[in-house]
């Protein structure tokens, strides 16, 4: 029996061709467990994937998809059985493995997880990485010592997967968020979202300084570089930073001033590899913390075949909310 995918072809350093194809379950790489999938997501890494960027891919064919829900065909693990809903974020799948751009998967029991509690397969996809970043991100900053009473916290990238879901999440969790975006209509897209004032990009611009006027008690960073370098300048005294992206540059031009006088922190987020109990623990604050009718309206679906197109989009930041790839149209 055949199902459909998307399938990453490449020849030598040229860049990926992504076709609409049909494939078996004897094309599958060698799992425990077989899901037909549902549901999967758009995340940046997926464009990066699609277009052959950052040597995340480095063996074609190849299925990217680094999210996918679905629920269950056939199973060697005692944990999983036919028919049972299932979940999987991160662990390199679309990466080094085949990943949810397919209607069928075949991955590692390990890399599973039971659908959450109050999730569908497509708000969960909806959630995703970003989401489970965000969340990560929002409980580093907790276990730092940042409380709602401690001022404001800026989000950049915030009208990005993970920063538009960090805006929500937090705003839910009583913080005062101040949003950073470059797009006009940012004020119109976040502040329904929970932000309470939305900042220019350009007032990021690098100037240098080791130090500037305390304003954030922690923030949540998906851009790196000199609007990164900026905001540490800023940041409050015992203050923290989480960084869960580098949209801008991998590149921090800083000093030691802020974390020696002001003793703040910078808090590295990884959703990929994290341990399963952590990742339990994160759907359980997601499912405790999310507006269901506020966040459905920052999810739009698209097909398989609309990925190619949709890859270049969120790579080159027009994509705001979150996008779910329906694997029934």
């Amino acid at each position: 029996m055949t199902f459909k995918a998307l399938l990453l072809t490449c020849e030598d350093d040229a860049k990926p061709v992504a076709s609409l194809t049909e494939l078996t379950d004897a094309d599958l790489p060698d799992g425990d467990v077989i899901v037909d999938v549902t549901y999967s997501g758009l995340n940046y890494k997926d464009g990066m994937c699609l277009n052959g960027l950052g040597r995340l891919v480095r063996a074609y064919p190849h299925v990217a998809g680094i999210d996918m829900a679905g629920i269950v065909r056939d199973s060697n693990d005692d944990r999983y059985k036919a028919g049972d809903e299932v979940i999987l974020t991160g662990w390199r799948v679309g990466e080094v493995w085949w990943g949810g751009f397919a209607e069928r998967a075949s991955v590692k029991a390990d890399w599973l997880l039971p659908m959450p509690e109050g999730f569908t397969a497509k708000t969960a996809m909806a959630v995703g990485t970003a989401g489970v970043t965000a969340m990560q991100a929002i409980m580093a900053l907790e276990d730092a010592g940042i409380t709602p009473d401690a001022g404001p916290v800026l989000v950049t990238g915030a009208t990005g997967g993970v920063g538009s879901i960090a805006v929500q999440l937090l705003a839910r969790r009583g913080y005062q968020v101040a949003a950073v975006s470059g797009k006009p209509n940012a004020d119109a897209f976040l502040k329904p979202l929970g932000a309470s004032e939305v900042l220019p990009r350009d007032e990021f611009e690098p100037n240098n300084r080791p130090l500037e006027s305390a304003r954030w008690a922690g923030a949540i960073d998906n851009v790196g570089g000199d609007m990164l370098s900026r905001i540490l300048a800023q940041v409050k005294y015992g203050g923290a930073v989480a960084i869960v992206g580098n949209a801008g540059s991998n590149d921090i031009k800083t000093t030691n001033v802020p974390f020696m006088l002001r003793g703040i922190s910078m808090l590295g987020i990884d959703s990929v590899m994290q341990p399963n109990e952590r990742r339990q623990a994160v759907w359980a604050e997601l499912a405790k913390t999310l507006d269901a009718d506020q966040f459905a309206s920052v999810i739009s679906s698209i097909s398989l075949a609309d990925l190619p197109e949709y890859g270049n989009k969120i790579l080159n930041g027009n994509i705001s909310g979150r996008t779910v790839v329906d694997l029934s149209l």
